[in-house]
Formats: structure tokens, sequence, C-alpha cells
């Protein structure tokens, strides 16, 4: 992927009808990479035969006879995106175990063998149909990595890749992106092998070619890729919901990219990849009955926007789709409320009663003057001489107005310019500064405590050449309240955290919704060593505002437990309650954790929750659990992969057959950069 570095764009003055060239600077945008940022949010959709196992990813060997969505409706999904503002659904045709959501001609582990609509149905189709109706865009993600095919890691394999490529780029109508996921190799069927295959995921597939053929079946494409050759668009480096503060818009073509690169882009790279911002409105892709009390809150989701498409990115959110091939209600619920308070905070945009005043305009020329950056025109804007390094613009209100955000918008097509910039309030006759901040890209938006100001200052302190500022925008967003945090510490009593002072805690511990009428936490609360669900609320009684209901089921306290394979005291911070305490195991020693419960327990399950740092050390990835009844005897229960967990550490919850045990051992085998060391933030019990 190039882009021209240097474009002429002719404006036609009205001064004089002179026709003056604007120059372009650095990489630009092409047409189709400008169209999918202006999209600037979009859904993701999860639907796969491990829908029906509770794993994270398949295997490759799960029988398609499980697949069966009985109640599957694409119009559903349709409509919920395109209510909550969304401009296209990417759907998950193929994931890694290799089943297709259509009747590929060139597999038979797809649609075509399970029993859903008597192996005669088409999802692809249905959900392209849908976003026809609905007037979305479709989007196909397809899994470079197939832990079911016969083939794979050999140079078969990718023409049976391309192949399916065709088949979902030729007969579905218009695609606007194909997203190539960056998980490639390592354990799985393969056609019955059972083995690990490790290929070179920057070179295997042979990525200029299979770009070529991409582009010539669908030239209005953009393609996504964290594999190899450049593509289109870039991975933030996380699937957090976040980007970088500092976003540029640029990598270099060739070249590694590193974990900086892809949250911060690079300052002087010399091609035009932007980022995009891929979350999930659950904690994982794929839907898990255990996380329908762990649906994002309003406060999680409007933070998410923020960190993404008020940072440059564009914001590609999931919906884990049931069982039953539909969004679950509590995850509608959650986007049609995000979608109504984005348009609450944006409504009234506080520049269309004032005025702006500028540093210095190109050569004195209206048509770059200081009101073209808040005349809600994003193809007009304000600009200085190319050579200036620092300007400002002074926006004035006719009366002291209240305001807690500044949106700005450079004018892209001609380049990514400002490198830094800072925003001033005149408050009762003083400047006080509310934020200095480095890059702007297609849209920046900055959050902070409210203000009553007569004016606002923004000053570039310094670009590339001279700013181009489409659009400025000030808004004063209502407040939200956002939950409590609950945890259960390992004497088995209660904390609840607030966020803000303000506040005050209500909970239950009966399953009930609580308000402010519930009990109000003052201290830890005291509960018996067994299982518990707490539910809790902010509740601000100046306002009389509630939060979203936090919700945690606790299993039983691990009051008496005791670890049995470390002498090191800090080895009991993984059973603390703590998330943000972590135990790295001596190298030199076992990788057993083994824990005396204190008693016989029904177990039924396990968790483990790694370091809480993104890409931290002692990641595991591959573990056995084993229980006793004497510390002697050990009977293997569990073993697999945590599947996703280096780009998703979340808790790891894992099932297995009844079995009474007062001893578990739990064995690190593997983990996430091949070396000995394991880490643990939290280790836990499913009991019966």
């Amino acid at each position: 992927m190039f882009y021209r570095v240097y474009i002429l764009l002719f404006l036609i003055f009205s001064t004089g009808n002179q026709l003056k060239a604007q120059q372009a600077f650095g990489p630009v945008p092409s047409e189709n990479q400008m169209r999918w940022q202006e999209m600037e949010y979009y859904a993701f959709v999860h639907l796969s035969v491990n829908t029906y196992t509770d794993m994270a990813w398949g295997f490759g060997n799960e029988d398609p006879k499980i697949f069966n969505p009985t109640n599957l409706d694409c119009r559903q999904w349709a409509r919920i995106a395109k209510e909550a503002g969304m401009k296209g659904i990417i759907l998950t045709a193929k994931h890694h175990s290799g089943f297709c959501l259509w009747p590929s001609k060139y597999t038979e582990y797809s649609v075509k063998n399970s029993p859903w609509k008597n192996g005669k149905g088409d999802i692809v189709r249905e959900m392209a149909d849908a976003c026809k109706e609905y007037g979305l865009k479709l989007g196909i993600y397809l899994s470079p990595w197939d832990r079911n095919h016969l083939d794979y890691g050999k140079p078969e394999y990718i023409t049976y890749f391309r192949n399916q490529l065709k088949e979902l780029l030729t007969n579905y109508g218009e695609i606007f992106e194909v997203w190539f996921d960056g998980a490639n190799g390592g354990d799985g069927y393969y056609g019955g092998a059972n083995e690990t295959r490790r290929i070179n995921r920057e070179t295997y597939y042979d990525w200029a070619n299979t770009y070529k053929l991409v582009r010539e079946l669908q030239p209005k494409i953009v393609i996504w890729n964290d594999n190899g050759d450049r593509a289109d668009l870039r991975w933030v480096g996380t699937e957090a919901g976040y980007v970088g503060k500092t976003n540029w818009s640029l990598l270099n073509a060739t070249g590694k990219v590193t974990e900086n690169m892809l949250s911060h882009g690079v300052e002087d790279g010399n091609s035009w990849v932007p980022g995009e911002v891929n979350t999930s409105i659950r904690p994982e892709w794929f839907y898990h009955k255990r996380e329908d009390s762990k649906v994002k809150t309003l406060p999680d989701l409007m933070t998410i926007y923020y960190n993404s498409i008020g940072r440059n990115g564009t914001l590609l959110l999931n919906f884990p789709i049931m069982p039953n091939g539909l969004i679950h209600q509590k995850d509608e619920k959650a986007v049609l409320d995000f979608a109504q308070e984005v348009k609450k905070v944006f409504a009234v945009n506080l520049t269309e009663k004032a005025t702006a005043e500028a540093s210095g305009i190109l050569e004195n020329n209206a048509n770059f003057g200081a009101d073209k950056s808040i005349d809600r025109d994003t193809e007009t804007y304000w600009t200085t001489d190319d050579q200036a390094k620092s300007a400002s613009l002074i926006i004035s209100f006719d009366k002291p107005t209240a305001f807690n955000r500044f949106l700005v918008q450079e004018y892209i097509k001609l380049g990514q310019r400002v490198k830094s910039f800072k925003l001033e309030a005149n408050i009762n006759g003083e400047w006080k500064e509310l934020a200095t901040e480095t890059t702007i890209g297609y849209k920046r938006i900055l959050c902070f405590p409210t203000v009553e100001a007569t004016k606002l200052r923004f000053t570039i302190l310094d670009t590339k050449k001279g700013a181009l500022i489409s659009n400025i925008g000030i808004y004063n967003a209502p407040q939200i309240l956002t939950a409590p945090q609950i945890i259960r510490k390992q004497s088995g009593a209660v904390a609840i955290i607030l966020s803000d002072a303000e506040s005050e805690i209500y909970y239950t511990l009966d399953g009930s919704t609580p308000t402010f009428k519930s009990k109000k936490y003052t201290n830890e609360v005291a509960t018996s060593g067994s299982k518990v669900e707490v539910k809790a609320i902010a509740y601000n009684p100046i306002t009389a505002k509630s939060s979203a209901v936090a919700e945690e089921k606790f299993d039983i306290a691990r009051k008496n437990w005791k670890i049995l394979s470390s002498n090191d005291a800090k080895a009991y911070e993984i059973i603390d309650g703590d998330f943000g305490s972590v135990w790295y195991q001596d190298k030199n020693t076992s990788a057993d954790v083994v824990i005396d419960l204190g008693k016989i327990e029904n177990l039924v399950g396990f968790r483990y929750l790694p370091d809480q740092n993104l890409r931290s050390k002692g990641i595991v990835t591959k573990y056995q659990f084993y229980v006793s009844l004497d510390n002697k005897k050990w009977e293997l229960v569990n073993e697999g992969e945590f599947s996703n967990i280096n780009n998703n550490p979340l808790w790891q919850n894992k099932i297995f057959k009844l079995a009474k045990a007062r001893y578990i051992k739990f064995t690190a085998l593997e983990n996430t950069k091949g070396d000995n060391v394991a880490g643990f933030a939290e280790i836990d019990v499913m009991t019966k």
C-alpha cells in the first residue's frame, strides 16, 4: 500500500477569483480510507461452534452438529446496529476453528453440515441482505489461521484460503472492510493430526498477492491486517477499547511495527495507516452466559468512545451472539443507551452562538478565516501561513458559558500536521489552562471538569506545516455516575469502592436490585464463607441520580486456604481479592501452585486471573489442573489453553466434571513469552 505524498487541491477563491494551489503535506488517506474514517463506529459480530462449547476459541475438532442457532435473525443484529448509530457490521465468517458460516464449496466444515436450516442456510447471505435493508455497510472477518484444515501450514492451504476469499468477496455485494486476525499457528485438529504447527505470519500467506486479489475483487475495500505486509488499517495493540493519546495515522511502509507504534503511530511515517480500536460489549468475543452481568456500562462505553473516536481512531464494537442466534437484550440496551448518551452530549454545540478570532490566517484570505473552524462544514478550514509553527484561535461567548468537552478536527485530506496544542479558558478575566495535548488528526475530543468562561483559547504549539483546522465544537456533557467496584477479600468480607467522593453506595446481598432505599454501605461487609451475590449502586443525593448496577457473584470464601507450594508470604496475594497485586513464582522452583482449601469441597471448575498489565511477564497460556483428597494422590480434571489471554488478560474460567477435593494443584506449562515465569493475580475455584 503506497500513497502519493503530494497532491494538489485546487480551490477557487472568491476574493479576486484567484486560483490557489493548496498542497498536501506527507502521506494522505486514500478515498477508501477517508470513507472508512468517516464511518467512525461500526459493529463486530462473533458466532461459531465455540459459542456452543463455552470456549474463547474453537480447536477445529468441534462437531458441526452442535451448531444450531434456531432463532438466528440477522435483521435483529442490523436493526440494533442501525439504532445504535453504527454504520456497518463486520461478520466473523470464519474464526480460528475453521468453521464457516457460509456453505463454502471448498470444505465440509461449515453450516451445510449443521442442523441449522437442515444444512441449507447461509449466514453471510442473511447478513448481507440485512445490511442492505438497514442501510449498513458489510465487512468480512476471515481468520488466516484454520485449526481444522488438513493443509494448514503447507502451500496448498494458501490456495484454499484465497478460494474462500473469492467466495466471500464476489458473492455478497460490496464489502467495506476485510479483517485478517493476527492469531496464527499453534496447536489444532488439522484434519486429525492433532499437533502444533508454526508458520511465519509475515511470509506464509504471501500477503502482497493476497492483497492484490482483495483489491481486484473489491476496489472500494480497506484491509485490516496484523500480519506482515502493511495494510490500510492497523491494530492499536490492545482489545481494551483505547488508542494512545498521541495517535499519528502513519506508519512506515516496511519494517517492524512495535507495540508503541501500534498505539501511537509514527510521527514521520511514510504511509497512511490509521488505527482501528476493537473491543467487545462484554469481556470476551464469543458469548458466555456467565458474562450476562458483565456487559459494559454506560460510563465504560463513553470512556471507550472518547478513547477511540475521540483519539483519532474508529470504534469496532463487538456483539457476542447467543447460542439461539440473537443479540442479548442486555447488550442491546447497553448500546442503545450509549447511542442516546452520545446524542445528548453532542446535541448543543456552544460555538453556534460564539465568534472566532485567529492570530493569523493564510494570506489574510477570508476563505481560510477563523470562522471556518466553527461553521460546521468539515470541507472548509482555518489555516495560517505554511511556515507558521504556532497559532491561536479565540472563541468568545456572549455570556459566561459552562462547558466540559472540546472537539477539534484537522482537514486530513491534506495530511495530519498538528504535533501539540493547548486549551485555555478565560475565567473571571484570567486565562486558566485546561489541557495540553499532542496530536489531533481526524477527530480529537478532550474531557475536563466543567468550567464557566467567557472565552476559550485554542493554541497550536507545534505543527509540521500550517495547521488546517476544519471543525471545532464545544459542549457541556451531563454527569454520569460510575458504578462502584465490588471485591471480596480473603477473609470473606466484601469491600465496595466508589469512583468519586460525592456519591453514596447502596447494596444488596440477596440478588435484588439496589435502590437508595437499600442498605447503605459504610464499611466492609462481613459474609459467611459460602457463596454470595452482591449488587451495588452509586447514588448522588444532590442530583438524585444513580449509577448502573454493579454485580459480582462470589464462590466460597478463601479465608482458610493455605498455599503449600511456596514459603513466600507474597504468594498469598493470589487469593487476597486484590486484582492489582501479582505474585510470580521463583524460576528455580516447581511450576505448580498447590493450595489446601481447608476442607473437602465439591468442585466443578477453577478460575485464573493473570497480571492485569497488558502483555506482562508470566501470563500462562497452557496449564493442567489437578485435585486431591489427601495431597498425595492427584487426579487431572482439566487441561488446555487460555485462548487470547495475551491481548485480553481477563478471568479465565474452566469447567470440569464434579470432583470432591480438599487440595488443588495448578501447573503452568507454557506462557506467552516462552520462558519459565508464571504469574498470578488471582486463583479461585467454582463449587456446585
